[in-house]
């Protein structure tokens, strides 16, 4: 499995796995704040978690998804090739 933190707030991280085999078998991040975990593909679509993590928090997962899409495809990528990820700036 290769793993990516590509950006972390003060109050939320996300991060990027690629495996062989993934169970959601897409592009996706998964992102955590206060104990709920989302996973969400890259074009926008929720996997998993909706209902659990707050819908104000998944708007700006969203919204910077949406900015940072095309790094995020790079990275995507990169992992799933084993090479090495490159930090995400955060939403400001």
């Amino acid at each position: 499995m290769c793993y990516a933190c590509i950006e972390r707030f003060l109050w939320y991280y996300r991060s990027m796995y690629h495996e062989q085999g993934d169970k959601h078998n897409m592009p996706h991040i998964q992102a955590e704040y206060s104990g709920k975990e989302v996973v969400v593909a890259l074009d926008g679509t929720v996997l998993e978690g909706e209902k659990e993590f707050p819908k104000n928090k998944l708007k700006l997962l969203v919204a910077w998804m949406e900015i940072h899409r095309d790094d995020l495809e790079a990275n995507w990528k990169l992992l799933s090739s084993g090479e090495q990820f490159f930090r995400i700036d955060p939403l400001r």
